[in-house]
């Protein structure tokens, strides 16, 4: 039998032992391609692997997704029900320890305790200045831009979209650049669940514990401050981990979805018309690429606290069970192929949903619309420097963030700075 060329949905199924190896779906140039053929395959449960022997259950069907988001009392949030963590199976040393090991954190809690843990979450977000915020970002992506417009090009993920969302935050959190930047480069390392994975969370808890004992002792007013002074959260620890999986969890999804957004403007021709043409809005573009390419193509995890089944197959007590995103968003069950009258449409599953749906969704939209917007607005004539076929991944099992999006337009001389009555 001959061996399918690299990429292909037949040669990702190959890998280990028969079971898709869940990185290799997300860097191949065509995810949805191989999601439909492992639908073809499983139906809409899945097995794959993590990391070499490593299983787990990808729910790519939108309904069965919605049955273990919103049933605690049967798939658990917190990864010390895992069974192949708990027996050895996944080594210590495993690059997928930072993004799925357990955390006393609201990411790792069910029920009551879950309550506790997201209620300084929601009321820090509560707390936010939209209209500062949205100022600050304009600011920050105008002078983004100013530093590369005048050469008529640059690269919209590494000199843009990977940029702004952590800058942002780090600001939210009372944080300078440098130690943004620094953050930057241990959160990519940690998304990667890769070799890198663990140094690069170590790194990323140290930056931020040396922030909150700072702010311990000399209180701002920034989000950091917000979170020291919550009464729900009991101790240090607590304190760090929620700070944690705001900057983390925010920092990645929304580089995500700018570089998806402009991706989908720029190698969408008939997307891009109807955007310039006035048919449709940005928030329409968003929307889009959260159908698209949802900024969690896959979201760890849940564990199954009893035997049971789900879409036709027998989940065994401790299996790992993936959230497929970007699957169950293209479930043809709920998205037909060809559904134009659908742009606009936010049912889909990006922010996931039932207790731990993300709380972070108004923040989350409205840098990234700011992003957006400011880049059509100050470079309208941009466009793909290279054949989008060219554009490779990130390595990462959860996330598909463009390594480079190299783009052309029009070279200009822009200000540093927008003029303050602009930004209104």
């Amino acid at each position: 039998m001959s061996t399918p060329p690299p990429g292909c949905p037949a040669h990702v199924q190959q890998q280990g032992g028969g079971l898709a190896s869940l990185p290799s779906v997300v860097g191949s140039p065509d995810p949805r391609a191989v999601y439909r053929g492992l639908r073809e395959q499983w139906g809409n449960v899945a097995k794959v692997e993590l990391e070499p022997g490593v299983p787990a259950w990808l729910v790519m069907g939108y309904r069965e997704l919605l049955t273990i988001t919103r049933q605690e009392q049967i798939f658990s949030r917190d990864a010390r029900n895992w069974r192949d963590l708990n027996e050895g199976v996944v080594p210590s040393h495993s690059g997928l320890i930072p993004m799925m090991g357990w955390r006393a954190n609201v990411i790792g809690a069910d029920g009551p305790e879950h309550r506790r843990l997201r209620a300084p979450l929601d009321d820090g977000i509560a707390r936010m200045d939209q209209r500062r915020v949205r100022r600050e970002v304009e600011a920050l992506c105008t002078e983004l831009i100013a530093a590369f417009s005048g050469r008529g090009s640059a690269d919209l993920v590494n000199e843009y979209a990977t940029i702004v969302p952590m800058l942002s935050l780090a600001s939210l959190f009372g944080l300078d650049s440098t130690e943004g930047r620094e953050l930057l480069d241990a959160l990519i390392a940690l998304f990667g669940s890769a070799d890198n994975s663990q140094a690069g969370n170590r790194n990323f808890e140290q930056i931020l514990l040396d922030t909150v004992r700072e702010r311990r002792r000399h209180p701002t007013d920034d989000m950091t401050t917000v979170f020291i002074d919550h009464p729900n959260l009991r101790n240090e620890a607590e304190r760090l981990q929620s700070i944690v999986v705001m900057i983390s969890a925010g920092n990645e999804t929304v580089t995500a979805w700018i570089s998806h957004t402009l991706r989908l403007m720029l190698t969408d021709p008939r997307f891009a018309a109807r955007l310039h043409g006035g048919r449709l809005g940005v928030d329409d573009a968003l929307d889009e690429a959260l159908w698209r390419d949802p900024p969690m193509n896959n979201m760890p995890a849940r564990y199954a606290l009893h035997d049971t089944e789900l879409g036709g197959h027998h989940i065994r007590r401790g299996d790992c069970l993936i959230l497929g995103h970007a699957a169950a968003n293209d479930d043809p069950d709920v998205r037909p192929d060809g559904a134009e009258d659908g742009w606009g449409n936010r049912s889909h599953l990006a922010f996931s949903s039932g207790p731990h749906v993300c709380p972070a969704q108004v923040p989350a939209r409205l840098i990234t619309r700011t992003a957006v917007q400011t880049a059509l607005h100050l470079l309208p004539d941009m466009r793909l420097a290279v054949p989008a076929k060219q554009l490779a991944w990130r390595p990462s099992p959860w996330t598909r963030i463009p390594v480079a999006l190299p783009a052309e337009f029009s070279a200009a001389r822009i200000p540093a700075r927008v003029p303050r009555a602009s930004r209104r």
